[in-house]
């Protein structure tokens, strides 16, 4: 059948992982943009309604319903302590696996995807007080251009609180504590 592109799977795979090495989905957040490893990102949805989780942190925003998976929603600016904004029609979620569970990140603006090399890629400068809140998810700096993207790391942009309210978004619904 087709044996020949079996052979060959595995060595495909491995390509298909160093073509998407140096991959960033950029968006838009604030006056900053922001850059994901794109083998974080699951898919890009428009927005769409969300259901409100009480007595959760400010920046969690609710669940949504994605083809039968309810997955937390986490609004960026607020995460960051930015000034909040209006979601309007190009207001985007970005849905994203982290620790194999899937959140979403609402974003202002989807920029491009980006190819940013190893070498292109700097430290975050250590200047100053340390509050600004962002700089403990970022991981890096990517220059592209003349410009930079500020590199998420975003195991930490959930905190285990987060993580538990996310598992318990995957539960089953009526299960007590």
């Amino acid at each position: 059948m087709d044996e020949n592109k079996q052979m060959h799977e595995g060595h495909t795979d491995v390509n298909e992982h160093d073509a998407q090495m140096g991959m960033y989905m950029t968006f838009k957040s604030g006056n900053e943009y922001f850059g994901l490893k794109i083998q974080y990102v699951s898919e890009i949805i428009q927005f769409q309604t969300i259901t409100a989780i009480p007595e959760t942190e400010d920046y969690i925003k609710g669940l949504i319903n994605l083809r039968g998976k309810v997955i937390p929603v986490i609004d960026v600016r607020l995460r960051f302590k930015q000034q909040p904004f209006e979601y309007n029609d190009r207001t985007c979620i970005i849905v994203i696996n982290v620790k194999s569970m899937l959140v979403g990140l609402i974003v202002e603006k989807i920029a491009e995807v980006v190819d940013i090399k190893e070498e292109n890629i700097l430290p975050p400068p250590k200047i100053g007080r340390n509050d600004k809140t962002h700089n403990k998810y970022v991981y890096g700096i990517g220059k592209v251009g003349d410009s930079v993207k500020l590199l998420l790391d975003p195991d930490k942009l959930l905190n285990d609180e987060d993580l538990t309210i996310v598992e318990q978004a995957n539960d089953m619904p009526g299960e007590e504590e």
